[in-house]
């Protein structure tokens, strides 16, 4: 009985730090967020060559969560950008984004920013869902995450979101909107955004 309940209580740990990685599956923006599950089974953070996110920048149309317009010349100035795929009931998304915040903050004037990809507001033909871009809205507050937050159109939905798997999905882009580097999966530590970034700066010779 003893060892059943040891082997029971090592079992609960695992799948508890498992579902403090990530959240799956990602969010589908038609439909919203309100029915997703979380399955431990997807949840380790990895880090992998994505082609399918090359070049998925380099031309859109959207708006933020606060209302302005936004397109790939927000990415003019920034030879490093961050983008942060997040949803609305990911624990794990929301709990790094004050770390997320604080890396844009820090990093500002070294060419990095930071931008959230809410992959989980639901667009329809008369626009996005007004319910669900206010909880983002106020997530993106309550946490600090004053970092610009696209919403999901059909050019982001078509060339980022169906890619999606899990949420949080973190890749990077140039100036031109290509990637570079590596797209990561699952949340990261702030220390371990920083030796990504700093890493993708000196390759990018800043």
């Amino acid at each position: 009985m003893k060892k059943y309940l040891t082997k029971s209580l090592m079992l609960g740990l695992l799948l508890a730090s498992l579902l403090l990685a990530a959240c799956t599956p990602a969010a589908e923006p038609e439909s919203g967020g309100s029915d997703q599950t979380t399955d431990a089974s997807q949840t380790q953070p990895t880090e992998t060559t994505a082609d399918a996110a090359e070049g998925i920048l380099s031309s859109f149309s959207t708006q933020t969560l606060t209302g302005e317009s936004a397109d790939s010349t927000i990415l003019t100035g920034h030879p490093v950008t961050m983008v942060n795929v997040w949803a609305t009931f990911c624990g794990p998304c929301i709990q790094e984004m004050p770390d997320l915040a604080a890396l844009a903050a820090e990093y500002q004037d070294k060419g990095v920013q930071v931008l959230g990809l809410v992959s989980d507001v639901t667009l329809t033909d008369s626009g996005f869902d007004e319910e669900q871009t206010d909880l983002a809205k106020k997530i993106a507050e309550e946490t600090g995450a004053n970092y610009p937050h696209l919403l999901p159109s059909m050019d982001l939905i078509r060339a980022v979101l169906l890619d999606v798997q899990v949420v949080p999905t973190t890749f990077f882009v140039d100036e031109t909107g290509e990637q570079i580097g590596q797209t990561v999966t699952g949340a990261r530590s702030a220390d371990q955004w920083r030796e990504i970034l700093d890493s993708l700066l000196a390759e990018a010779g800043q």
